[in-house]
């Protein structure tokens, strides 16, 4: 499991890097990351504007396996804040010397889900009192939901995140063979509609499981789907 700033990949556009410095600037907090999570590898990729020392020291101590603003709050539907994880030894763990890096343990996560199951998380910080905390939450929260819905988005749609993920190189007949499937055809089915024979179909449709990771053929369409390899369905 490895963790990937997507701002290290050459590009011309890190809209997304944009986004989340203007969730920043416009709405009031220290610093933002956005975060989402490789379907095949469990990988962890995003931006942020933390530190570079803490983002050295994040990465290197492996907190990303087991942070559990990233794994608990991935779970929930509604935003998380932080003081949810008071009790929590993990984020203790994660946290312990932050303030040493000038970041806060105060802070929110706000879970977004895309059209093919996929997650995203926007997390914010903001060295502040409780009552401060309070009012900033209430009177942003809405701007932050639309901040996290485009920072998304912008990955999702950018060359970025294929890059990052290092998407499985499938062939045309396995992506052609998986796409005949998700849309409920037979492996017989789908030797006589590509004239090739049962055993073939086979062959590649194992091929397509092995380079996803997949265990069995609704997971490997359901990956496959999740990366934009095929179309749902």
């Amino acid at each position: 499991m490895k963790l990937i700033d997507l701002a290290a990949i050459d590009h011309e556009e890190k809209s997304a890097a944009d986004i989340i410095d203007a969730v920043c600037s416009e709405l009031g907090f220290d610093y933002a990351s956005y975060a989402t999570f490789n379907p095949v590898k469990g990988d962890v990729q995003g931006y942020a504007n933390y530190p570079d020392e803490w983002k050295i020291h994040y990465g290197t101590q492996g907190f990303h396996k087991f942070d559990p603003t990233l794994y608990q709050s991935v779970l929930s539907i509604a935003p998380v804040d932080w003081g949810r994880f008071n009790h929590d030894d993990k984020f203790h763990t994660v946290f312990r010397d932050a303030h040493d890096f000038g970041i806060t343990t105060r802070g929110l996560s706000v879970p977004v889900r895309g059209p093919y199951g996929e997650c995203g998380l926007l997390n914010v910080t903001r060295d502040c009192s409780d009552d401060e905390w309070d009012k900033l939450k209430r009177h942003v929260m809405g701007d932050l939901q639309l901040a996290a819905v485009h920072a998304h988005d912008t990955v999702m749609q950018s060359g970025l995140l294929g890059k990052a993920l290092y998407l499985p190189a499938l062939s045309t007949r396995e992506k052609e063979i998986l796409q005949w499937a998700a849309v409920g055809k037979s492996q017989q089915d789908i030797g006589d509609i590509l004239s090739i024979s049962h055993r073939t179909v086979e062959v590649h449709m194992r091929s397509g499981r092995e380079k996803l990771g997949a265990l069995t053929t609704p997971q490997a369409i359901g990956r496959a789907v999740s990366l934009g390899l095929i179309a749902p369905g």
